[in-house]
This record gives structure tokens, C-alpha cells and sequence, in this order.
């Protein structure tokens, strides 16, 4: 594989992903028996034909044919190159990209913006134990020195140039600090982008520090700032706490959301320490996603008021795609002019504990959200009823849960739906227009390799090597390398294989042999193996047969007992692919 990262860590990233996870932070899915599908995000069109296979982890268009692994997924989708696909799916992971070769080549940016966040993150600390002020007004806020250690909190002292002077002493790293969203620039050059604030560090799923939060101590200026968009953050794909949240288990029992800083901090301190918050936008599908994959049950934290209602509902947008089985949303709405930091410092632990056990689930809200504004009493209300709600609940992944609310919709408006015809059959004719389009002919050897760069495994399932050695059938030297690698690389998936075979010559060939539909439940594709490689020696069979001289007086003592031998051995091989099981 080209370029500088291990071929090692290439298999070790694919392995702990889900493309599956990785395609629906983009693109909607659907479950399609044991597929998802959706319409393709890379070609229009109306009916779904792009699929993504969670036992291949590969993704494929039978419209537009576009296909490959998550990284290429994400070369696809985002523009990406390579490294950087490579980069953002480690850091999905929380994986560092090792690197071969020890030259003296510079860092990367994204490393050098890493440093210098961290650098800026220290003077920051440092700055909230000189200012007696900024700690007096933490004080004031009821926050211990203990929880604003956890959390990294510090002060951005008044002035200009505290941290451009600090930390951007030559020109390389104030371009560094302006790319990382820490500085502005004038008319009299850089100045610091953020002052007189208390400072959130915002981390990443691996606890570097990737941006920052400014609530400010005094009335100049607005209430919080945030920092912009950089390579490193996006903030719609981020939530702040969840780092600190992740410490003590990597799977939570409740994520609680809330919408500011200080919920959080106040939140840990009382012992809910599973707190994160949205950075200053709606909730995102890619924050939901986050949310269920650190805990199963996810409670928003809003206010009762219009907007606090009005922001859990678009919660509700991003959470019903996502709300796979197993998965839990609930909503606990607070008193007008309340909100979690001072509702735990009034209540206390204890009755903040009672409020999230009576959040309300979302099926509750979702139908009062509907309900509220329709005259359920009249024909006309409740068919309005089916017309705003219906549209959204299709969003929900098929399943018990979708199959239950519908119910709780046809209950509500007192009429039956008629059931949807099975999307099914649109996706067989599909793959049936694939096959019928494809320029390769399926032969025997074509057919085995198809099936081998779909499940790998097979190897180490089936007798293959007996085909291998003689046979010199042509395209038979890439089956013998792709099965000893197969061999060296065990409970491979066929992206992984594809992946690690990037800049090989054939692998343009594999990538289509990947997309071949094999249709048909496990058992019976591994007999279509054994059937493809039976074909396959009985075709070297039949022309080394054809090689040999035609007439017996011809042959030799020697060439004669080949010819029976090959002969007896054809008749075998037509026997066992007719089926009889006595052929041997």
C-alpha cells in the first residue's frame, strides 16, 4: 500500500469500524434483510440502490456503481484524500495513525494545531489561578477547584494580545493559532479572539483539546463565544463533556444532554457525570449517533418554555433515524426560567435523580407535539394527524419499535393503514439489472474469486489447495495470491482485503468481483464456492484432455494412463457438480 501508513493499522482501523456507523452519520439507512439501503448520496435517483453490507463492511451503488470500504467512502463523500480518510476515521476511533519510516520529515499541521491548542489550554489555566477575579466569580457559581481541574476551565485575561504574545512569538505560529480559531486580525495585525472569558476546553473523543468555549464575567461583548470551524472542529460533530463523560466506562448507562457549559460542570459535580452539551447549535445526527454509541439511553435537558420545546423537537429530527432496537430517547423539561446547573444546586442530587427517571419517552412527546395542535374529536383532525406525523415515523429504522409507534398512530387516528409493499423485491430487480449489465462474464475462476473477495473466510473453510498447483488457467495466479493472503489474514472482511490490496494491479478487478450479487444464504454460497472451483479444475480437466494427441496409437504407455486418469477424473467432477453424491 502506498504512502506511509502501515498496512497493519489499515486492517486494525476497518476492523473497529462500522461502515454501517460511519455511512449513516452521512446518509439515511435503511435495514434490507441483512443489508441497509438508501438513496445513493453520489447520483441522483428516486429508488434506493445503494447498499452497505455490514458482514463485507462495503458499501455499493447498482445505479452509478460506486463502491468500496468506509475510507472509501469517505475519499467519495468528503473529498478527501487518502491520509486524511485515513486520518478522520482513526480519529473516529480514537486511534493515533503510526507512521513508517523515522526521516525528518516536518509534523503535520494537524498535529502542530494540536500542540498549540494544548499550549493555549495551560496558559489558560495558569491565567484562572493568577486572576482572582475569574475565581471568584467560579466561586460565585458554586463551582469547586476540584471539577474546573476536571474539566481543564480557565480564564483569557483582559487585553489584546495576552496569548498572541504568549504563545505566537514568530509568524509560523500565530498562522498556526489563527487556523486553530484563537486569534483575529486587524489593522495593527493579529489580536486574541478571546478575552476576559472563562475558558471550556472542548476535547475530542481522545482527549486533545480541538477548540474552545468563552462564557464571558462581564457584560462586554456576548454572553458566550464559541471557537469558528477549523480543520479540527465541527461543531456539529462534537459534544462537550463527552471525554471527560467516556472516563469511567466506556459504555455509559445514560447520556444526559443539556445546552450550556455550566450544566455540565454543575451537573459532575452532584454526580452526574454522564453530562454533555451541544456546542451552540441543534442537535445533529452525527451528536445522536455519538450519544447512543457511549450509552444506550439518552435523556435532552431542556427548558418548558416555546424555544426549549422547540429545540427538543428538532433533537427529535435526529434522534428517529437513529433509534435503532436497544436505543432509548427520552425528554425532561424543566420550570420556566430554570435550567440544570441551578435546578441540581436547588434540589439537589437526590430529587434531580427523581426528575430524569420521570423524563418523558419519546414516543409520549412526539404524539403530544402532533396531537396538541389537531382536533383529534373531529374526521378532518385525525386524518391531519396522519399527515404531519406518518412522514416522520418513517424515518425510524425498521423494526419493533417503528412497528409500535405506527400501531400508536393507527390507534390514535382510528384508521387502519394498508401495509407498504416490501422494498425487497425493488432492490432484487436491482441486482438482477446489475447482472444483467455486467461485462464480465462469469466464469468458473471469476466466480470463485468473486465469492472469495466476499468472504474471505472461506479459505479456512474449504479444501481449495487441491485446484491450486498445477492448474494454469489464466487470471489462476491472482486466485493463488489472494487465497495466501487470505490464509495470513484470518476473520478478514472483504474491505479490509480491498484496502490492503490498494495499489496492487488487480485490485480494480476485485473491487468489481466484490459488487457481483451472490445471492442465496450462507450454506448455499459456500457450495456455489465448491461448485465454482469444481467447474474450474473440471475446465483444466477438459483441456488438458484436448491437448493430448487424438488418437490412441499416438500415445505412449505413460500418455495413456494420463489420458484414463484425467478421463476417469472428468466424469467424477461432471458427477459431483450434478449433484451425485456417490461420484467419488
Amino acid at each position: 500500500m502506498g504512502g506511509l501508513i502501515p498496512e497493519s493499522f489499515i486492517e486494525e482501523l476497518l476492523g473497529r469500524l462500522d461502515i454501517v456507523e460511519i455511512i449513516e452519520r452521512h446518509v439515511p439507512l435503511k435495514r434490507a434483510g441483512k443489508e441497509y439501503q438508501a438513496c445513493c448520496p453520489f447520483h441522483d435517483e428516486k429508488t434506493p440502490s445503494f447498499t452497505v453490507s455490514p458482514q463485507k463492511q462495503f458499501y455499493h451503488c447498482f445505479g452509478c456503481g460506486a463502491h468500496g470500504s468506509a475510507i472509501g467512502f469517505l475519499m467519495n463523500y468528503e473529498g478527501l484524500e487518502f491520509p486524511d480518510a485515513v486520518e478522520e476515521l482513526a480519529r473516529h476511533a480514537g486511534l493515533t495513525v503510526p507512521r513508517e519510516g523515522g526521516g525528518s520529515s516536518r509534523p503535520r499541521v494537524a498535529d502542530a494545531m494540536y500542540e498549540i491548542l494544548d499550549t493555549a489550554c495551560g496558559f489558560y489555566q495558569e491565567q484562572l489561578r493568577e486572576h482572582e477575579v475569574a475565581r471568584d466569580y467560579l466561586k460565585s457559581r458554586g463551582l469547586s477547584g476540584e471539577i474546573a481541574c476536571d474539566y481543564g476551565i480557565g480564564f483569557a485575561p483582559p487585553g489584546w494580545d495576552n496569548l498572541v504574545g504568549r504563545i505566537g512569538t514568530d509568524a509560523a505560529r500565530q498562522a498556526l493559532l489563527d487556523r486553530a480559531g484563537m486569534l483575529s486580525k486587524g489593522k495593527k495585525g493579529w489580536y486574541d479572539k478571546f478575552r476576559e472569558r472563562i475558558m471550556f476546553p472542548i476535547h475530542d473523543r481522545r482527549g486533545r483539546v480541538i477548540a474552545f468555549g468563552g462564557r464571558a464575567i462581564s457584560d462586554n461583548g456576548p454572553k458566550y463565544l464559541n471557537s469558528p470551524e477549523t480543520p479540527l472542529f465541527h461543531k456539529g460533530r462534537e459534544l462537550y463533556g463527552l471525554h471527560q463523560a467516556r472516563k469511567s466506562a466506556p459504555k455509559l448507562d445514560r447520556i444526559i444532554v443539556v445546552e450550556g457549559y455550566m450544566d455540565v460542570v454543575a451537573l459532575a459535580q452532584f454526580g452526574f457525570s454522564s453530562s454533555v452539551a451541544t456546542l451552540g447549535t441543534a442537535v445533529t445526527g452525527d451528536q445522536v449517533e455519538l450519544m447512543f454509541r457511549a450509552a444506550d439511553e439518552v435523556v435532552f435537558c431542556f427548558d418548558g418554555d416555546r424555544a426549549g420545546r422547540k429545540a427538543a423537537w428538532r433533537a427529535v429530527e435526529s434522534t428517529l433515524p437513529r433509534l435503532r432496537e436497544g436505543r432509548q430517547a427520552r425528554f425532561l423539561f424543566l420550570p420556566e426560567g430554570e435550567d440544570p446547573d441551578s435546578m441540581v444546586r436547588n434540589e439537589g442530587e437526590d430529587r434531580f435523580a427523581q426528575r430524569l427517571e420521570t423524563a418523558q419517552p419519546l414516543s409520549e412527546f412526539f404524539f403530544r407535539h402532533f396531537t396538541t395542535g389537531v382536533d383529534m374529536d373531529s374526521l378532518d383532525g385525525r386524518a391531519r394527524l396522519v399527515e404531519l406525523a406518518r412522514p416522520e415515523l418513517q424515518k425510524l429504522p425498521e423494526g419493533v419499535y417503528r412497528d409500535m409507534m405506527m400501531e400508536r398512530l393507527e390507534k390514535l387516528a382510528q384508521h387502519r393503514f394498508e401495509t407498504p409493499a416490501p422494498r425487497q423485491p425493488e432492490l432484487r430487480q436491482t441486482r438482477q439489472a446489475g447482472r444483467a449489465s455486467g461485462q464480465m462474464q462469469r466464469t468458473p475462476l471469476r466466480l470463485a474469486l468473486a465469492h472469495l473477495v466476499q468472504n474471505p473466510g472461506l479459505t479456512s473453510r474449504l479444501p481449495v489447495r487441491p485446484v491450486l498447483p498445477e492448474c494454469d488457467v489464466q487470471g489462476m495466479d491472482i486466485f493463488r495470491e489472494v487465497v495466501d493472503f487470505c490464509d495470513k489474514h484470518p476473520n478478514m472482511t472483504t474491505a479490509q482485503l480491498l484496502e490492503l490490496w490498494r495499489d496492487h494491479p488487480a485490485q480494480p478487478h476485485l473491487r468489481t468481483l466484490a459488487t457481483w450479487p451472490l445471492e442465496g444464504e450462507a450454506g448455499h454460497q459456500v457450495q456455489e464456492f465448491r461448485d465454482a472451483l469444481t467447474s474450474l479444475e473440471l475446465q483444466w480437466t477438459e483441456a488438458r484432455i484436448e491437448k493430448m494427441p487424438r488418437r490412441l496409437a499416438d500415445l505412449g504407455p505413460e500418455d495413456k494412463r494420463m489420458l484414463l486418469d484425467l478421463q476417469q477424473r472428468r466424469q467424477a467432477l461432471r458427477r459431483t457438480l450434478a449433484g451425485d453424491s456417490d461420484s467419488e
